[in-house]
């Protein structure tokens, strides 16, 4: 590493630059947004069984477990095809503006999360969720992009793991939406709750103004007239082509593990605790302590995680994190599930903190991603990237929900689903190591 290398990696421990007003307003804005998004997403994982069991019979569909599993599971890769389609949000930002595109994926996944509510059959469910996943995929895109381009230089790989951490918060706020609202009115007002986003969208357009590099540089262009090329060609293009395909294969490791082992889980936890003899209700209330807990850990994993990128490298700390989710999953579903009944709901438990930590993974992408891309691309390749795993995530999904169905159990299809940190551990030393480097223009 140079000198300047090492004067820029410092900054972490030394005296850092202060942040402005409209630094710290934009970062809590996009963190709200980042918080309510991770809420949303897992609202309908603690609410799926209760929301299945209803309207599964209004579709003309028993509501056995073994139907509310499989089509659990096709609703969750819907889910997932509408974050897939999020990278259109991509070229929208680097046109117009992180702010206002970050404002509008808010606004859209508050809105069609709310109207889940009103689903009188699994077809309306499908629907809104497959229109809220669009609004959700896009708004880490647009709230990384804006917190790495609007911080200090000496500050935001930090901001990078601070706003990880919202999405994680948004776990425990759902857990204890469910523990209270949930448990008390009932799974449509579960959804209700996600109409609050509508406020964050609101005041994101009022009050954050545009990072200062974005406005430089589309100032930049409407001077030269320049004509606006296609960032999404352009990330496909020298010298953006092999970075886009690696962090987009990573991306799509990190993705089919979260969706496997996180939002399996609280399934996981009720039938734990209904095998212990526990009533449907106390199961519920346990998988939101469950689900606490798993936030607990992933909070610690994404504080944590500049701190390593910076010491260790990119590359290596994202190793460590893939060897952790491997590891977990496997002993979380492919072990303790099958334990006795006394021992495996507090063994799967305890594994569930640990697995947690690893889940923080996705911290990096928030800090590195930023890094390899200019300004001019850098949201498009940020939602791009994030995107093209959701695709391969709901293909997953509907593979897991055929397992699921044929092996008649949840722990081992899901257990497999560690095969993919193994593929990835392989892709890591391909990666560009971006360590001691300023964001580039």
């Amino acid at each position: 590493m140079t000198i300047r290398s090492y004067a820029e990696a410092a900054p972490l421990t030394a005296r850092r630059t202060p942040l402005n007003r409209q630094q710290i307003i934009g970062f809590w804005a996009a963190w709200a947004g980042w918080m309510l998004d991770g809420m949303d997403s897992v609202i309908y994982a603690l609410v799926l069984g209760p929301a299945m069991t209803e309207l599964l019979p209004r579709s003309g569909m028993d509501a056995s477990p073994a139907n509310i599993g499989y089509v659990g599971s096709v609703m969750f890769a819907l889910f997932l095809v509408g974050w897939g389609l999020s990278f259109i949000w991509g070229p929208v930002a680097d046109r117009f503006g992180r702010t206002k595109a970050l404002a509008a994926t808010v606004l859209i996944y508050a809105v069609f999360t709310g109207a889940a509510a009103f689903s009188q059959n699994i077809w309306q469910l499908a629907l809104f969720r497959f229109l809220a996943g669009v609004g959700v995929g896009g708004e880490w895109a647009m709230a990384g992009t804006y917190v790495a381009e609007a911080w200090p230089e000496d500050r935001r790989k930090m901001g990078a793991g601070y706003l990880q951490t919202g999405y994680y918060f948004g776990f425990f706020v759902a857990a204890g939406l469910n523990y209270t609202i949930g448990a008390s009115l009932g799974w449509r007002s579960m959804f209700l709750c996600g109409l609050v986003p509508v406020v964050v969208s609101i005041l994101t357009l009022l009050g954050v103004k545009e990072p200062d590099r974005w406005e430089h540089k589309h100032e930049e262009e409407v001077a030269a007239h320049k004509r606006h090329k296609s960032p999404l060609v352009a990330i496909f293009k020298a010298p953006y082509r092999r970075r886009t395909i690696v962090m987009s294969t990573l991306l799509t490791v990190a993705i089919v593990g979260l969706w496997a082992g996180a939002v399996y889980e609280p399934t996981a936890i009720v039938f734990l605790a209904k095998a212990r003899g526990m009533d449907a209700p106390t199961a519920a209330k346990l998988a939101s302590w469950g689900t606490a807990l798993l936030s607990v850990g992933t909070i610690i994993g994404c504080v944590v995680l500049p701190w390593l990128a910076e010491r260790y490298g990119r590359r290596a700390t994202l190793a460590l994190y893939f060897v952790g989710m491997l590891v977990t999953i496997v002993v979380a579903f492919g072990w303790a599930f099958y334990l006795p009944s006394d021992l495996a709901l507090p063994v799967f438990l305890g594994v569930l903190f640990f697995l947690g930590v690893a889940g923080g993974n996705f911290t990096m992408f928030s800090l590195w991603l930023p890094e390899q891309f200019g300004t001019d691309v850098r949201a498009t390749a940020f939602a791009f990237c994030t995107s093209v795993g959701r695709f391969i995530g709901a293909g997953v999904n509907f593979a897991l929900a055929a397992a699921v169905k044929s092996m008649g159990t949840l722990g081992t299809p899901v257990a497999l689903t560690a095969v993919a940190f193994a593929i990835g551990l392989l892709i890591i030393p391909f990666a560009t190591e971006t360590r001691g480097q300023s964001l580039p223009e």
